[in-house]
């Protein structure tokens, strides 16, 4: 029997144009992009189709719009998506997972992330930093770095997106001295991200008293499939759990290298993206080999999917 893991990505898979065939297509979808448009006060439709992409790249915009397109391809596939044994998002992509697991309403988890983007970009406003992809040098070695580039203000690892790339992040002028110090060490790249402020570190504590107030008012129901925190990298159930592992998840990093290995541990043998772009397939095929991985993202993706499960 196959054993199958939807995974929800995160910020940097948006992309202009995205979700637009399915908002023409689809009554449903059109009603989700309204509902978030309400919440924020802007025309969410409008922004995803046509950008600018600087604007699309906010973070108060950035997060509803990716778990939108998300929440839009579950709306669709509805029963033909399969059951899933494990769920698991890239930071925001959590909230996908919340959705699709039952623990919030696609509404509900909808205005969490609209809450969470609003306090994270105005943590950027206050601490503004920045990000860095750093390829081929390994977890010890680069947190070792930060640890010497902190003489130059806060610069953590961020994301373990896997064996060969992880991400760091901090003040910007750390950061650049931490990608001058990986190269030095080996790095094949290690490069500044176009990102809009240092998340996953010490930098975004102010969004956090704001989030814990929101979550705690929130009723989280028990999931109906197991989700693999990026904090722990391992499955959970407990719905209180699962609010404080969101909380702690605004300043710790994103252990993605790790959930694949879980993946691994747990047998899965089918990875499901869902959402824009393929970044988390793309990782996944690296760290997850003999495993299917597939994408879905556009109209012709969801036929595909479809047809392929009729034969």
């Amino acid at each position: 029997m196959i054993k199958t893991a939807i995974i929800f990505p995160g910020q940097a898979s948006q992309y202009v144009g995205m979700g637009k065939d399915l908002y023409e297509a689809y009554p449903e979808v059109r009603e989700l992009y309204q509902f978030a448009s309400d919440e924020i006060g802007e025309d969410m439709a409008m922004l995803s189709f046509e950008g600018p992409a600087e604007r699309l790249k906010e973070t108060g915009f950035t997060q509803p719009a990716i778990l939108i397109h998300s929440l839009a391809v579950l709306k669709i596939l509805k029963d033909n998506l399969p059951k899933a044994d494990l769920t698991a998002g890239h930071s925001l992509g959590e909230y996908g997972s919340l959705a699709l697991s039952g623990v919030l309403s696609f509404e509900d988890s909808i205005r969490a992330v609209v809450k969470r983007a609003s306090l994270m970009g105005e943590a950027c406003r206050k601490n503004p930093g920045t990000m860095a992809a750093v390829i081929g040098l390994d977890e010890a070695k680069i947190e070792e770095i930060c640890r010497t580039a902190s003489t130059d203000g806060v610069v953590v690892p961020a994301n373990f997106n896997s064996a060969s790339q992880i991400v760091i992040s901090g003040d910007l002028s750390a950061v650049e001295k931490a990608c001058v110090l990986c190269k030095e060490a080996g790095a094949k790249r290690a490069m500044i991200l176009q990102v809009g402020g240092a998340f996953h570190s010490p930098l975004m504590e102010p969004a956090k008293s704001g989030m814990e107030t929101y979550l705690k008012a929130q009723s989280f129901a028990v999931p109906e499939i197991e989700i693999v925190p990026n904090v722990t990298a391992r499955a959970e159930s407990d719905p209180e759990n699962i609010k404080k592992l969101l909380l702690e998840q605004l300043t710790a990093p994103v252990r993605w290298q790790q959930t694949m290995q879980f993946f691994n541990e747990r047998g899965i043998d089918q990875v499901i993206e869902v959402g824009p772009d393929k970044v988390l397939a793309g990782l996944a095929k690296r760290e997850m080999k003999g495993a299917k991985i597939i994408n879905i993202d556009k109209q012709e993706d969801i036929d595909n999917f479809v047809a392929a499960k009729v034969e």
